[in-house]
């Protein structure tokens, strides 16, 4: 395994969309967030009843290390009693690509005060 994952999570609004989007990538966890701009049709079955809404899809890449906290994070963030949380592995890329994904979310390293 390469421990890369692809991370969909589907929005209310394209604003939620963003707001989670910026949210992970400013914070280390996730090295890109593509937002499919034009609402999808989504049909599913809520406390029992067939519901529709137009949703947003975020696709998020990451890396398996990240994923708990990136969960958290959009947990904190989605609008939505049960968000759409879904992680799925990556099982083959560009070498280049993954060292990419992997700096882009390495956490930043604990500043020193001056106290120390």
């Amino acid at each position: 395994m390469t421990g890369k994952i692809i991370v969909l999570v589907t929005c209310g609004s394209a604003k939620e969309a963003r707001k989670i989007a910026r949210a992970a990538v400013e914070q280390r966890l996730a090295a890109c967030v593509n937002i499919l701009a034009n609402p999808m049709q989504s049909i599913y079955r809520w406390k029992g009843k067939v519901e529709s809404a137009e949703e947003f899809l975020l696709i998020i890449k990451t890396t398996q290390s990240r994923f708990a906290k990136l969960q958290a994070e959009v947990k904190r963030l989605h609008s939505y009693d049960v968000p759409e949380i879904i992680a799925l592995p990556v099982v083959r890329g560009d070498a280049d690509y993954f060292a990419w994904i992997s700096e882009s979310v390495k956490p930043s390293p604990r500043k020193k005060s001056k106290a120390e």
